[in-house]
């Protein structure tokens, strides 16, 4: 009886996985098109490598005012809860650009208005959907579950800025924020549908504590780890630099290859499409290295491919390029997701990503405005995109020779302790 009623909760919860899957790749692909629509409005508006970068600033901003406390409150509530009411809200304040457009009151400070609101709200979808996916699937098959799950959305990233590309020719450009307006209400629709909990097992229950005593707990437990403490460093690094490809696309893409707007839109798709087959891999490089060995060398090819975008003026050369390089830095992300999933209690999941991504964030605005002004002053984007590849490439490589090269052996110290 024991063993039927087991292979039923793992029926039941791998058909909630997919539950799960579908409503995220649907928002995924609705926030695709917002991807590719945002940066273009703004420099079609502005025209201006600041005002691309302070579009970063507004999206990181409430991780450093909010994220802390938001993470430590996200473990406390109903995580699927929490994740249907932010995409309700997402969905509005995404739809108040089209309207906003629609009466003319559509300007570039509002553009950032939405973008910080709408982060704020990210933060906390984010913190319980971490904490979601070791909910539906077995420890064993967090890299699987990363993997398709990131699938899904690179999928939905090739497709949304292709038709976007082609929408644009034949529609306003704001009208395409109402597609992911109606996908944030169809993720909600599908969270719905899930009967598994997203909360802690019994085991992991522990008697109430304040919000300050959470905060401080998931502080400690990131700064402490001899993982987790590493993968965060490497994160501010990183976030400091890399930003500034991908904020500075379009007047890269502008300016260097005299890109039209549906070149663009296949650039910012080619860079998915990589992460599809990428994604649906990454079970078998595990099976032969370890899950920080992965990540890292991902990020050097990373940086690699990024330099050498800065080596050609030929558009094609760079799809190639782009496309290679998306599926490096999905590499990168699932097996550092994994990492840390696999790491971390699971009450504790919506704290230490909020923490992480509090201490690696704060240096992204920086570095993007930074990047910014270098090119604004300068106007010598292609050297700022090979400066940065360099740089990624050079402290990934840096990286192998802390205990994030070595990651299977403090898991398994872990295990056994």
């Amino acid at each position: 009886m024991p063993a039927r009623s087991s292979v039923v909760e793992s029926r039941t919860n791998n058909g909630d996985f997919w539950k799960f899957w579908t409503g995220q790749t649907i928002s995924t692909l609705g926030s695709s098109f917002t991807s590719f629509a945002l940066p273009l409005l703004i420099f079609k508006l502005t025209g201006s490598s600041l005002f691309l970068a302070l579009t970063l600033t507004a999206t990181t901003l409430p991780y450093l005012l909010f994220g802390l406390i938001i993470g430590a409150w996200a473990d406390r509530i109903d995580r699927k809860r929490l994740m249907i009411v932010t995409d309700i809200i997402r969905a509005l304040m995404v739809a108040s650009l089209p309207f906003g457009a629609l009466l003319g009151f559509l300007s570039v400070w509002w553009i950032y208005v939405v973008a910080f609101l709408q982060s704020t709200m990210s933060i906390c979808f984010d913190a319980a959907n971490f904490a979601a996916i070791p909910s539906l699937v077995s420890q064993e098959d967090l890299v699987t579950a990363n993997g398709r799950i990131q699938a899904g959305y690179s999928t939905a990233k090739v497709i949304g800025p292709l038709l976007g590309g082609l929408l644009i020719v034949v529609v306003p450009l704001p009208l395409l924020f109402c597609i992911d307006a109606a996908s944030f209400l169809l993720s909600a629709g599908s969270l719905l549908l899930i009967r598994t909990s997203f909360q802690n097992s019994p085991s992991e229950q522990k008697p109430p504590t304040s919000l300050r005593q959470d905060v401080i707990e998931g502080l400690h437990y990131v700064l402490k780890h001899p993982i987790l403490s590493w993968i965060t460093l490497l994160l501010l690094l990183v976030n400091f630099i890399l930003p500034t490809s991908s904020a500075q696309l379009v007047l890269f893409t502008k300016q260097w290859f005299a890109a039209s707007d549906f070149q663009i839109g296949l650039l910012y798709a080619s860079g998915s499409l990589g992460t599809v087959i990428l994604s649906l891999t990454a079970k078998h490089f595990h099976k032969r290295w370890s899950l920080g060995a992965i990540a890292l060398g991902a990020l050097m090819i990373e940086g690699g491919l990024t330099a050498l975008t800065a080596l050609t003026h030929s558009y094609w050369a760079l799809l190639l390029l782009w496309t290679l390089r998306g599926g490096a830095d999905i590499l990168f992300l699932i097996h550092a997701y994994s990492l840390t999933q696999t790491t971390v209690p699971h009450r504790l999941l919506g704290r230490v990503i909020t923490v992480t991504r509090v201490l690696t964030w704060s240096t992204a605005s920086l570095g993007a405005l930074l990047g910014g002004f270098v090119i604004a002053q300068t106007g010598q984007v292609a050297l700022i995109y090979a400066v940065v590849g360099l740089l990624i490439l050079g402290i990934a490589f840096t990286f192998f020779f802390t205990p994030l090269g070595q990651s299977e052996q403090y898991l398994a110290k872990d295990t056994a302790s």
